[in-house]
Formats: structure tokens, C-alpha cells, sequence
């Protein structure tokens, strides 16, 4: 199978290309490196350099491809909050010129890198793909639309097409981890706190209605994500779209993720409790039911520690 892999040169991207290369898959990446690094694309992936305005001649050009897997967006909030119209030029304007050309080029399938954020503040958790979508910001907006979009997509011109809403994504597979510029993730962000490269972790908030007042998240490894990729281009059926959200089931709060930390890197993590960040709800935690029965993916991997470790060893290997 030829396979196009939108904003592979980023963290979830090139792990994906990656298992995709491994599966004996042709695999083209298209991104722009505005948040990626060339040196991520892996060895034996075709790399065009270029934002999604490109597509339609990559599709045109280098095709035919059986599929598009669509990583590339704008991913902070506090970010999207801020500059709203970014996200929606970015994560939504150019996603629907990529579902055109996906049209164009006859693509039969495609897997969309979607988010928990299209849930907003949860009523109950886990959270269920039948739970009302209600962002909370411009950045989880932004993707619902393109959850939207596939559905009629799909419906209308027989796309197979699967959006994969991702919980926090951790760890690392091989030389693929994260290295973002900014960080904003609370994996990495404790690592450089423990080896005395950012100060003091901020904590933020610890009075949430939790066992000890931190957020709780539902962390998932990142060589999990990849593996749903691949369950989800195999599962595709035309003319349907399906959402399945990514997660473990089980959540561990900000202070159990620091000693985490803290016991993989035999370090202390210095941290101060600040206030809290507008719209953090206290627990996010998936329900993954639906991936599990439908597409017969599972979690391999569901130990902090052993995200922790993988991520800890990627971020020593990174030279200096």
C-alpha cells in the first residue's frame, strides 16, 4: 500500500511513518517542518518538504496512493486561545483542501489525527465517543470540524475514512520522541525539570475533586498511537466515517506522573503549585471500548514507568 503521512517529521508522525515502513508500506511524508525535524523522517520514508497546500500535487504527482494518513496541525492550546485564526487556517481550512484533493486523486482511505479536546469539560468519565463534543477552545473546535467534514465526506463520495482522538500521547519508539520547541508536554517538561534544565515543574492547581487535588490524565504510548494507525487503515470501511478515541482507561494525576519521574531518573523533580489554567478539566480518561471491539487494537503498553523510561532514554540519547 502507498501511503501519504501528513506532519510525519513530527513526534506521532514519524512514529507512525515508521511502523508503516515496518509493515513493508511505501510511505511518502509531506510537512512543512514548522513544528517537525527533517532528521525524524525515517530512513526510507520519500520526504517533500511543503504544507498542505502541496498536497494535491504530491497526490497528483507521486501517486496513485491507497491512503492518506493526516497528522499535520497546530496543536497548542493556550496558543489557539490567543491566535484563533491560526488554528482554523491551519487545522481546518487546509484539512478540507486536503480532503479535496484526497477526492481528486481517488483516495480510498484516510485516517485523521483527531483529539480528546473535542469533548471539552466531560460530563462523566471514561469518556465515550457517544459523549457530547463541546471544546472548550479554538484548537479542539478546529479538529471537531474536521470530524465533521469527514462524516459527510464519507457519506457522500464513499471515502473510508477514521478519526483517531488521542488522549496524551508519551514515551518514545527507538529515536522517535518528543522534541518540541515549544514544550508544552508534561512527560518531557519533568524530564528537563529533573536534569535542572527548566527549574521548577508548575503544578497547575492542586485543589481539583481528586485523590490529591491534581488533573488526572489518561496517558497512552506513543508506539500504541502507531499501532492504531495501522488497526485503523486496515478497519476503514468506504463510505463511513467512525471515531474511536485513544487511551488507556486509567488515569494518573500530575504528582503521580512527577514520581514517576522521578523514579525512572533516580532524580528529584523540583516543583511549585501554581494557579490553575483556565478550562483544565480535573480528569480526562478514555473509554476505549469502541477501538477495542471494532478494530481489535489495545493498548500494549499501558505502564507510566515504562513511557517514562522510553521517553527518559530518547531524551538522553538526543545530543546536547
Amino acid at each position: 500500500m502507498k501511503v501519504l503521512v501528513t506532519g510525519g517529521a513530527g513526534f506521532i508522525g514519524s512514529a507512525v511513518a515508521c511502523r508503516l515502513l515496518e509493515e513493508g508500506h511505501r510511505v511518502v511524508v509531506l510537512d512543512d517542518l514548522s513544528t517537525g525535524f527533517a532528521d525524524a523522517v525515517p530512513r526510507g520514508a520519500a520526504f517533500v518538504r511543503g504544507s498542505m497546500s502541496e498536497a494535491a500535487g504530491v497526490l497528483s504527482g507521486q501517486g496513485p496512493f491507497d491512503a492518506v494518513l493526516h497528522l499535520a496541525a497546530r496543536a497548542l492550546i493556550d496558543d489557539s486561545v490567543r491566535r484563533p485564526e491560526r488554528f482554523w487556517r491551519n487545522n481546518t481550512v487546509e484539512s478540507l483542501t486536503l480532503l479535496d484533493a484526497v477526492l481528486r486523486a481517488e483516495v480510498g482511505r484516510l485516517v485523521f489525527s483527531s483529539t480528546a479536546a473535542v469533548y471539552g469539560q466531560p460530563d462523566r468519565v471514561p469518556i465515550e465517543e457517544s459523549a457530547p463534543t463541546v471544546p472548550a477552545n479554538p484548537y479542539g473546535a478546529s479538529k471537531l470540524a474536521v470530524d465533521l467534514a469527514l462524516e459527510a465526506y464519507a457519506r457522500a463520495h464513499g471515502l473510508a475514512a477514521v478519526s483517531l482522538r488521542y488522549f496524551n500521547v508519551a514515551g518514545a519508539l527507538g529515536e522517535f520522541g518528543e522534541r518540541h520547541e515549544p514544550e508544552t508536554h508534561i512527560v518531557p517538561l519533568a524530564l528537563e525539570a529533573a536534569l535542572g534544565g527548566r527549574g521548577e515543574f508548575p503544578v497547575f492547581g492542586d485543589d481539583y475533586p481528586t485523590h490529591d487535588g491534581t488533573c488526572v490524565r489518561d496517558f497512552i504510548h506513543v508506539a500504541d498511537v502507531a499501532e492504531a494507525h495501522l488497526a485503523a487503515l486496515r478497519g476503514a470501511v468506504p463510505g463511513e466515517h467512525r471515531a474511536y478515541n485513544l487511551g488507556n482507561g486509567a488515569g494518573f494525576s500530575v504528582r503521580e506522573v512527577l514520581a514517576a519521574v522521578a523514579r525512572v531518573t533516580g532524580r528529584r523533580v523540583p516543583a511549585r503549585v501554581v494557579a490553575r489554567r483556565p478550562g483544565d478539566p480535573a480528569v480526562l480518561v478514555a473509554s476505549a471500548g469502541r477501538v477495542r471491539r471494532e478494530l481489535g487494537w489495545q493498548p500494549a503498553r499501558p505502564a507510566l514507568d515504562g513511557m517514562i523510561e522510553d521517553a527518559w532514554r530518547f531524551h538522553r540519547a538526543r545530543p546536547s
